[in-house]
């Protein structure tokens, strides 16, 4: 990895600005294919009276959030689960419901909109059955489609209301109400690619932007299908920094970062219209502030500011690095805690609760390396992806629990130092269902572009997607100031 340059911004003209954006309530903005019924949890469901406890998981293995994107119709399918085998059938019964989402609005002064109720379908009447002696239901699809009227640029959301109808068990409070965050994309294309019906390899592109420009990531797409061979670009970084005078944790944006976002039109939007998603990357900066040392209110203050930012810049999620900050191991500063893993899982807890509908990435290195549960949630329900350092290739299920496997990154390539992945490790990656992979520092101004990234990319495109990679020709300079 190569270090941001660390020269200053007017930083105080550009958070008044966000400020004002969010007081004026202007504000919105996006999450997986894989479809696997994913394992929580159930410590956190025994009761003193020993009484069964339920609870409702979607296909993604959520209980927090659904997040989903469409293009004219799609579905998701929920399930009841229980802590122990029921004696006899028992039911839910799930009901539309925009109160659910008035209670969400009040409680954390959110404005979301909700998904036409007459585009939404509940299989079944909205009831889900289990039989006696199962601990898992068999599927409930909420199904919806597209009228045409929605923003593509915004999440509205299907409220969902959850009662016992039957059955000898108590469903948990979180359990019922449910919240599906659908994004209607319907006449905007996507980079998602299939092997055989089945979904590709996710490729994120993290990109130092000091001094490599973001459009060079529309340079490279499939022969078969033209889609982009990448699927979504890291900003390398926006920086977490403290200011004394305040007591404050803020985001930092070096002048480089800060002219890719205030031209978004010109460097992001371009990316965005092809189905791309852009990641803001999150890294220490040299003083006691960070990714793993920040108390419960920090965070919870820190990631209203991320929030702000992603709203602001229309971006799709952030990527949490826990790198470069001289944290404090004595004398602690008030505001701060011992760094570790928890604080930098309630800090990764904090930002998917701000804006559930944005993915939140972690890069599975030092301490982010593996989280723990926050408020009795599994890392794997607000962590969407991990990704490895360069070359890691282990699973991540012990150190994100409840993460599908498609949603970890493997073989992770640096391309600046010829540090590349072989055809096999990537081909056997994508064979044994991981579907995610980054690479940092593609640039093809690079000494090294010919021999090295084109290969590497190429490698890529038969590995993950049995096609060809073809480059266009075009190289994009670093053209701001």
């Amino acid at each position: 990895r190569q270090m941001c340059i660390r020269d200053s911004i007017n930083y105080m003209n550009m958070k008044c600005w966000i400020a004002a954006l969010v007081l004026s309530g202007g504000l919105f903005a996006a999450c997986s294919d894989d479809v696997v019924v994913g394992q929580v949890d159930e410590s956190k469901y025994t009761t003193g009276d020993g009484s069964v406890m339920g609870y409702i998981s979607d296909n993604y293995g959520k209980r927090m959030f659904t997040n989903v994107e469409f293009r004219s119709a799609g579905d998701v399918s929920l399930y009841l689960k229980t802590t122990a085998k029921l004696t006899a059938e028992a039911a839910v019964t799930v009901a539309y419901d925009e109160t659910v989402l008035t209670e969400y609005n009040n409680k954390y002064g959110t404005s979301y909109e909700v998904f036409p109720k007459n585009e939404v379908t509940l299989e079944n009447g909205g009831v889900i059955k289990m039989a006696a002696g199962a601990v898992q239901s068999s599927e409930m699809k909420v199904s919806y489609v597209s009228d045409g009227n929605l923003d593509s640029d915004r999440s509205y959301i299907i409220p969902l209301r959850m009662k016992v109808t039957s059955g000898d068990f108590k469903l948990a409070e979180e359990d019922q109400t449910r919240l599906i965050f659908v994004k209607d994309l319907t006449g905007i294309p996507d980079c998602n690619k299939y092997v055989d019906g089945k979904p590709g390899v996710k490729v994120f592109s993290c990109m130092e932007v000091n001094d490599t420009n973001p459009l060079n990531n529309l340079s490279f797409t499939l022969k078969s299908n033209g889609k982009p061979l990448v699927d979504a670009l890291i900003i390398f970084s926006a920086n977490i920094n403290y200011n004394a005078e305040t007591g404050r944790v803020y985001i930092f944006n070096n002048e480089n970062v800060q002219a890719l976002l205030d031209q978004r039109e010109h460097y992001l939007k371009p990316l965005q219209d092809r189905g791309m998603k852009i990641i803001l990357g999150l890294l220490g900066n040299h003083d006691r502030s960070g990714v793993a040392n920040m108390s419960k209110e920090t965070a919870e203050a820190f990631a209203l500011e991320v929030k702000a930012m992603c709203d602001a810049y229309q971006l799709d999620g952030i990527f949490v690095d826990d790198e470069y900050s001289d944290y404090e191991y004595s004398n602690i500063t008030p505001g701060f805690v011992y760094p570790g893993k928890e604080p930098a899982a309630r800090l990764c807890y904090e930002v998917k609760k701000a804006q559930p509908e944005r993915w939140v990435i972690a890069y599975a290195y030092t301490t982010t390396y593996g989280l723990p549960s926050i408020d009795g949630m599994q890392s794997g329900e607000f962590v969407d992806y991990a990704l490895h350092d360069y070359g890691g290739s282990s699973d991540l299920s012990s150190s994100f629990p409840g993460m599908p496997k498609s949603n970890m990154g493997l073989y992770s390539q640096e391309f600046n130092q010829g540090r590349t992945a072989s055809e096999s490790s990537l081909r056997s990656m994508r064979d044994n269902g991981y579907l995610s992979h980054m690479i940092f520092a593609m640039d093809p101004n690079r000494s090294n572009f010919e021999w090295s990234q084109l290969p590497a990319m190429e490698r890529m495109a038969r590995a993950f997607y049995d096609d060809e990679l073809v480059f266009d020709g075009m190289k994009y300079p670093k053209d701001w100031n």
